[in-house]
């Protein structure tokens, strides 16, 4: 007998998120650990607010994150699948056309709230004969198909949270498709797991309301039941539904925001599951090696904005010069290949996101630096020792020739005049101040090596400038 086979199967109504890309990673863990199969499955039954933008998003998400699937289907490739077990249930009369209009469904529904029973379909159309039935498709009268729920104890073994038990009475009778060719949620997932031979269905915990209704159409459809295994929620640090105003954005957000896919792979492996330990830092190889559903936990997964940032400067500072400097390239444009590995060689230990190198070193590239006179006073200089700190700099680093512009000269060059005065900030603060327009930043010798000669000495010029024109 072969491994498990689980599946990954979202709507593409909107981009892939981070629930949805725990979901999978987890999923394609299990089947990896245990030598089975990964399925993708698109459920674009919903024509109305499917579409392919948001299919096109989730399955480049999951490239990117390395997330490979073995199969790949689109419920809307597979309609005559689910018609044929519709046909089915409507001939062995476990299920029938429903002819209730919304308005007198939603007026059912509000009176089963307002005495505090859970709202679920009354049964009206359950017992229609089959001539009335033949008269309202006749006449187009709108319609949905229902599934008959028997009225049980539905109980099964969840492989995180043990055995669950629902009582069905509670369900109602579910609509399962709006038409012969259109079928509804948990009709059309019962069907597929079942075609495509889906032993485990691991999923988030707002669908264990599903899994009696599932079970129940399992039973009628002469289905074996799949083992179930419902993830936790994974939560804001408030303990409230993550939201993006936790910093929850989209997996697309989060590469254009410059996070790498390792280090989203390392923080949703551990949005409810851990080895046990002090190790955190795990690629996927090592995850497939550790992982087991039998250390998922029951509650709610933290997502920590912190820590992300922690695991990305982590894997940033792992990166050789080359390479990062490669995935800063479309964060600034305007540098070559030789300049970008200087320019993130000295932010390398800063960076927490490749974003960032835009904001810290930005400056390298525009032509006028904009910034108050005020950011080149060190503690309590006046302006006159501002000047005259800028000269000295100027004079001292005009004296270096250009082939003999490096790091180690022009340190060495001003240091000595910079622990001759009353301390460093003196002649280095106003430099570096001068060369970046930044309150914060790399060591002015590494800024001024990388600026070249000319830009050096021309910021100086224009930082003297400032202070003579008090603007």
């Amino acid at each position: 007998m072969g491994g498990p086979r689980v599946r990954m199967a979202p709507s593409p109504t909107g981009l892939l998120h981070v629930g949805l890309a725990r979901t999978a990673l987890f999923n394609y863990l299990f089947a990896q650990k245990e030598g089975g199969k990964f399925i993708l499955r698109i459920e674009d039954t919903d024509r109305e607010r499917s579409d392919p933008k948001f299919e096109k998003d989730i399955v480049e998400g999951l490239q990117w994150l390395g997330i490979k699937w073995d199969e790949f289907y689109r419920q809307s490739e597979r309609i005559a699948i689910y018609t044929q077990y519709l046909e089915k249930l409507l001939k062995e009369s476990k299920a029938y056309y429903c002819f209730c209009s919304e308005d007198e469904l939603e007026s059912k529904r509000q009176d089963q709230m307002s005495r505090g029973e859970a709202p679920k379909y009354n049964g009206k159309c359950r017992e229609l004969q089959a001539a009335e039935v033949k008269k309202y498709l006749a006449e187009n009268k709108p319609s949905i198909i229902r599934f008959k729920a028997t009225s049980k104890k539905v109980m099964f073994h969840d492989l995180i949270r043990g055995q669950l038990e629902f009582d069905s009475s509670l369900v109602g009778d579910i609509a399962i498709a709006k038409d012969l060719a259109t079928p509804l949620y948990n009709f059309a997932v019962v069907v597929d797991d079942f075609a495509m031979k889906i032993t485990h269905v691991i999923r988030g915990e707002d669908h264990i309301s599903n899994t009696p209704k599932q079970i129940l159409l399992q039973e009628a459809l002469d289905f074996p039941q799949v083992q179930y295994a419902h993830l936790p929620l994974i939560l804001g640090p408030d303990r409230s539904k993550l939201s993006k105003r936790h910093g929850a954005v989209s997996v697309a957000d989060y590469k254009k925001d410059g996070y790498l896919p390792e280090t989203l792979v390392n923080f949703m492996a551990f949005l409810g599951w851990n080895p046990g330990g002090e190790r955190e830092i795990f690629n996927l190889p090592s995850l497939v090696k550790e992982f087991s559903l039998e250390n998922v936990q029951k509650s709610g997964a933290i997502f920590n904005l912190k820590r992300l940032d922690y695991l990305n400067g982590f894997y940033i500072r792992q990166k050789s010069i080359k390479k990062l400097a490669e995935l800063c390239k479309s964060y600034l444009p305007e540098a070559d290949q030789s300049e970008l590995e200087k320019i993130v060689g000295i932010y390398q230990e800063r960076l927490k996101k490749l974003s960032e190198i835009k904001e810290l070193a930005g400056f390298f590239f525009q032509d006028k630096l904009v910034y108050d006179k005020e950011l080149l006073k060190w503690k309590n200089m006046t302006d006159k020792e501002i000047s005259q700190s800028l000269d000295k700099s100027e004079n001292l680093l005009s004296k270096i020739k250009e082939a003999s512009w490096t790091k180690e000269n022009i340190e060495k060059v001003l240091m000595p005049e910079a622990e001759r005065v009353k301390d460093r900030g003196y002649l280095l603060w106003p430099l570096r101040v001068a060369l970046t327009g930044q309150k914060a930043s790399a060591g002015p010798f590494e800024i001024a090596a990388i600026s070249g000669k000319e830009k050096t000495l021309k910021r100086i010029q224009n930082a003297k400038l400032k202070m003579q024109n008090n603007n």
